[in-house]
């Protein structure tokens, strides 16, 4: 079955008795302007959306965000990841309306299929509170970053939706969604830390705008440098043939004027062999 069919296949058993009228959602709070706790979670937040978009090679179309409410019932509170990925759905039209000022899966037509948690402190409830509502709500992959270790022995833990229950999966790749985390140790906007990065089935980071236009560049450099290493190999090797040339067309008018001083003296060269 391929990821679209299994995400149709989900639409129609999770919402197969959608609301007759769009409820009203003006009561709703969208957002209330709390700032995130801290800056280290803020530059990674960033680093988990802004590559997505910049360099993510995804054939399908997605919405990922950070810091966004996902509600999932009309009088339930909604829960706010600190970064979530959606796949085929398109952003709201709207952004000042209030459908597009938040994630409603009932308006999207499925919940995110990966909600990510940066864990900064132990009063956020990762391990029980937010675990217990991403799956009561069937968000497919539930991951908790851990940098500082203060919940759980690993930094990165992912969890997979799998049997009715979440299970830890041994390595962090998910799978519907084409795309692995993994830690990383590098500068991100000019801070020096481990950082939590999306990659490839091989490993390999999606490089972040930034990033590409620096490898980009670098190539272009590369490759300006290798023609211009190539264009002076070319002058050299003209200048060489050119001096072998001219040290022939001067053997030449040796060998001439030696010629012609042995025919003056009546001497002929052949007779010298």
């Amino acid at each position: 079955m391929t990821l679209t069919e299994t995400l149709v296949l989900e639409k129609i058993t999770q919402y197969d008795d959608p609301l007759p009228l769009a409820p009203n959602l003006e009561h709703l709070v969208t957002e209330d302007d709390t700032p995130v706790d801290n800056m280290f979670s803020a530059k990674q937040q960033r680093l988990l959306v802004e590559p997505l978009y910049s360099s993510w090679q995804s054939s399908h179309p997605f919405l990922a965000d950070a810091n966004v409410g996902i509600f999932y019932g009309v009088h339930q509170s909604p829960i706010v990841p600190d970064v979530f990925l959606s796949l085929e759905v398109q952003p709201p039209t709207d952004w000042w309306a209030k459908r597009g000022r938040a994630y409603f899966t009932w308006e999207f037509g499925k919940p995110p299929e990966v909600a990510i948690e940066i864990v900064s402190n132990t009063k956020g409830g990762e391990l029980v509170e937010k675990l217990r509502k991403y799956a009561q709500i069937y968000i497919p992959y539930y991951v908790i970053f851990d940098p500082l270790k203060q919940l759980q022995s690993d930094k990165l833990v992912v969890y997979q939706w799998r049997d009715g229950r979440y299970l830890k999966q041994r390595k962090p790749w998910l799978e519907r969604v084409q795309l692995g985390l993994t830690l990383w140790d590098g500068v991100y906007e000019d801070g020096q830390a481990t950082w939590l990065r999306w990659c490839d089935a091989q490993g390999k980071l999606i490089p972040t705008g930034r990033e590409r236009a620096d490898h980009e560049q670098w190539r272009a450099d590369h490759e300006e440098a290798r023609a211009l290493t190539l264009e002076q190999q070319m002058t050299v090797e003209k200048a060489r043939a050119l001096t072998l040339e001219q040290e022939l067309a001067a053997e030449r008018q040796r060998m001439q004027a030696l010629l012609a001083q042995l025919a003056a003296q009546g001497i002929n060269p052949d007779q010298l062999k």
